[in-house]
């Protein structure tokens, strides 16, 4: 395409590259067309009596090796770019505790990466504008290298522009002690409205979009999916980490071990609504008992608490809304995640993701579901290889019912608001 460009643009012929020619372009010449290598070792020879001693495989080696060179300059020339045009990273209800201790995570380098700068834009309302004000001037005053910018914004018109990364931590605040679901689903869904059509007009094509908060998790991703169809499905999360780590610690704390030698624990279902803590994968490192071992030996959880696993997960299916985090907890949870999409998950380990179902593990297609994965390359993939038993695929069942009744829940609110209807658009 470039050759073709070139020739058409001089008047020349010429069909293969490599394409050579003169220009005399200080003295106003215009370009004259030499062909290719061995027209120009003729005009070499001819004007100035010099010849090349090398071979043509000579060349071709020796063009090889500056491609290569050209390549690396190409990929410096792209991280400096990296740091010229920094990270976007949208923070929305950045008031909440959370968002304030998920700043310092964020860019001490540990997420994205030491050579990868980051700008921080925190939306909110109004009337949390002076709050916001604060979070901005004690950041800007801890001087984080990496930090280039942090600016607040309450214009919803210009949210999410040219986005990398969007943090959604939105919640649904119970006004009642016996909250109404379909008011619930009704308030969420406006709000969701509004984030999607605003991603896909202002962020950029790939930007990531992680689900957190206290309520409606899944449903929150699954909504933005629904109203953001241009938005990549597989781009669009739900934050189970938070839920995760609890039941690790807590683990931890009955076997008197660090809660970080606890791995593979599996979120099932509704991150933020009913959900299965699955034991059956569980490791345990660093346990002390009559069998040892190096840093790296471990023990399956089901053996290290004699035999009592089923005892365990039975008890494990649990309503997730009974744990608040108060910040610092689910802070940790956005960073790690975010900390796995970018630079991978540890080798071998299991990570829990609420993500659109595909049918995998039997879950029905089309619903945002808490399931293993494992994140490499800037991606995740389920684990479909694990194997479940019985019990568990039926606690999946009942899970899956949990959330195709909300899904059509929502649906059913998306229908009433819809602007088509019965063929005609009404007003």
């Amino acid at each position: 395409e470039w050759l073709r460009d070139i020739c058409e643009r001089n008047g020349w012929e010429h069909k293969h590259s490599p394409i050579i020619w003169r220009e005399l372009v200080d003295r106003g010449g215009k370009g004259l067309l030499l062909g290719g290598v061995n027209d120009f070792l003729e005009y070499a020879q001819h004007y100035y009596g010099i010849t090349s001693p090398m071979l043509s495989e000579e060349m071709l080696a020796i063009a090889e090796e500056n491609l290569q060179a050209h390549l690396e300059t190409e990929k410096e020339e792209e991280e400096i770019k990296g740091l010229i045009n920094p990270l976007q990273i949208w923070i929305t209800s950045a008031s909440a505790p959370t968002c304030y201790h998920l700043i310092p995570l964020l860019a001490n380098g540990q997420v994205f990466g030491m050579t990868t700068e980051i700008s921080i834009h925190l939306l909110d309302t109004k009337q949390f504008e002076e709050v916001l004000c604060g979070i901005v001037m004690e950041a800007e005053d801890m001087a984080f290298p990496l930090l280039r910018s942090i600016v607040k914004h309450s214009k919803m018109e210009e949210a999410f522009l040219e986005a990398d990364v969007i943090i959604i931590l939105d919640d649904i605040l119970f006004k009642h002690e016996a909250p109404c679901l379909e008011e619930c689903i009704r308030e969420l869904s406006d709000v969701c409205q509004v984030y999607a059509r605003l991603i896909e007009k202002n962020a950029k094509s790939g930007v990531r979009v992680i689900a957190a908060g206290k309520t409606f998790v899944n449903l929150k991703a699954l909504m933005i999916r629904t109203y953001g169809p241009f938005i990549k499905p597989e781009n669009i999360i739900a934050l189970a980490t938070i839920w995760e780590s609890a039941a690790k610690a807590m683990l931890a704390r009955k076997l008197n071990v660090n809660a970080a030698g606890v791995k593979d624990v599996i979120i099932w279902g509704n991150v933020t609504g009913w959900s299965y803590i699955d034991f059956s994968y569980a490791r345990v490192y660093g346990f002390d008992s009559a069998i040892w071992g190096p840093p790296d030996f471990s023990r399956p959880l089901c053996n290290v608490i004699h035999n009592n696993c089923k005892f365990l997960s039975a008890r494990s299916s649990v309503n997730s809304r009974e744990y608040c985090g108060i910040g610092m907890s689910p802070a940790h949870a956005v960073a790690t995640i975010l900390r796995y999409w970018y630079q991978g998950s540890p080798t071998g380990e299991i990570v829990s993701v609420g993500i659109l179902s595909e049918g995998q593990f039997c879950v029905p297609e089309g619903i945002i579901f808490s399931m293993p994965v494992r994140f490499h390359d800037g991606t995740w993939e389920v684990l479909t290889d694990l194997e479940i038993n019985e019990t568990t695929q039926e606690v999946l069942k009942l899970l899956s019912h949990d959330l195709i009744q909300e899904k059509l829940v929502a649906l059913r609110k998306i229908r009433e608001m819809s602007p088509y209807k019965d063929g005609k658009f009404t007003s």
